[in-house]
């Protein structure tokens, strides 16, 4: 079977994958996509509950790496700053997608998020981008008739060699846009980790990412019959290298906490430690006790419903025997216990949902080993990383997306 030969071959056809073989393929190039799975993009396709939170305005162009994480998380300045969310709104535009904003800048379209898919995959036509789908990766390979290295980090007539199940391809650049670990239903491997291993690109450590978090049966036995109860709160890690706080909404499940303020807390969680709760953020609960006890009869569980939702007042109150009474009854003490455990609720999970449940994986390939401007191994002439096979984890609200398209924009003009 004849080898053919492209400028660059990318390796995933999701979101990063997509746009940087089509912004690539517009700049002229001749770019093979390929992917190992049936369907494209999966994961656009099921994310914002459908609808695809694709990207989000509040990112801070002044600082567009504060929303990210990694073991150096300016890495992504660079590619944030060039590959602005106005960016990709003007192209969604272009496509006449329409599209709102739900909360805290994040955008979704109006309509199902096969309306991003079919975007990139016109615009991978408009770039006359081939692609091979499903499609697998039996090997890699690197070749080089010239051991010299020119001044410009690349080699003469150099390039890669790939040995697919549709034939064998050389290529002279090789795009690894693999994804990470996350939600192996739908196709995540560690192909790209794999890939790093091959060319000795150093890998951080993965872990999953805006996952929701369990406990044990014993701990949360009480709470395991609130599954379905959501409440705004204030949540904090208890990192004390490094402290964070979000206003989310937390969501009760039969096995732990998910919602969104406990997925945006995961990422920064580690085991063992404990989290912070604050279950009725913008309530004075000391001084509110104390006037209730001043001035109301009622049983503490009914003051505390005026604050949480009736269920959780209830199993709260079932807790301790001295809630269980007039709040006019109960002792100062118990009263100042209340309103510190319900402002801050010191619980620690046991793990997580792992890989099944988390939106994106942490860590990936070490940024150190790549150039902030172009997502180019320094040692291996080349060879790309872009997406969320980088270690390089967005916040929940569309900054994931944001990354993918900020890193193949980068990539591609580098391409």
């Amino acid at each position: 079977m004849a080898t053919l030969h492209f400028d660059a071959v990318i390796l995933g056809a999701g979101a990063a994958g997509l746009l940087c073989a089509a912004l690539a393929g517009q700049r002229g190039r001749r770019v093979l996509l390929i992917d190992h799975a049936a369907r494209v993009a999966e994961k656009i396709r099921i994310s914002g509950g459908g609808r695809c939170n694709f990207t989000n305005r509040e990112l801070d162009p002044r600082a567009p790496h504060r929303h990210y994480l990694g073991a150096n998380p300016r890495f992504a300045r660079s590619a944030l700053s060039r590959y602005t969310p106005e960016n990709f709104i003007a192209l969604v535009k272009r496509h006449g997608i329409a599209f709102h904003e739900k909360h805290k800048g994040q955008l979704f379209c109006d309509g199902a998020s096969g309306q991003i898919i079919d975007m990139l995959l016109a615009e991978c036509a408009d770039g006359c981008v081939e692609r091979w789908q499903p499609c697998s990766v039996n090997s890699i390979d690197f070749f080089s008739s010239n051991a010299q290295k020119e001044s410009a980090g690349s080699y003469q007539n150099s390039g890669y060699r790939l040995h697919t199940t549709r034939g064998p391809v050389t290529a002279t650049r090789l795009v690894v846009a693999t994804g990470g670990l996350s939600i192996p239903k739908i196709g995540a491997s560690d192909f790209g980790y794999r890939i790093a291993r091959q060319f000795g690109i150093p890998l951080v450590a993965q872990r999953p990412g805006l996952v929701p978090l369990t406990f044990d049966g014993a701990a949360w036995a009480a709470f395991a019959p609130l599954s379905g109860l959501s409440l705004p709160v204030q949540i904090r890690s208890g990192n004390a290298k490094e402290r964070m706080a979000f206003d989310e909404d937390l969501l009760f499940t039969h096995r732990g906490l998910s919602g969104p303020a406990v997925l945006q807390i995961s990422s920064y969680w580690q085991p063992v430690e404990p989290l912070a709760i604050n279950l009725a953020p913008g309530v004075d609960l000391p001084a509110e006790l104390a006037h209730a006890k001043a001035h109301e009869r009622k049983q503490i569980v009914g003051i505390l419903a005026q604050w949480l939702p009736t269920r959780l007042a209830d199993a709260w109150a079932r807790q301790r025997p001295e809630w269980q009474r007039p709040v006019n009854e109960a002792s100062d003490k118990a009263l100042a216990q209340l309103a510190e455990q319900l402002g801050a609720w010191r619980i620690s999970p046991s793990g997580t949902e792992g890989y099944k449940k988390a939106e994106v994986t942490l860590g990936g390939v070490d940024t150190r080993a790549l150039s902030q401007q172009t997502l180019e191994a320094t040692t291996q002439p080349g060879l790309h990383f872009i997406g969320e096979v980088v270690d390089i984890t967005g916040w929940l609200g569309g900054y994931n997306f944001q990354w993918a398209w900020a890193s193949a924009a980068a990539c591609a003009q580098a391409l």
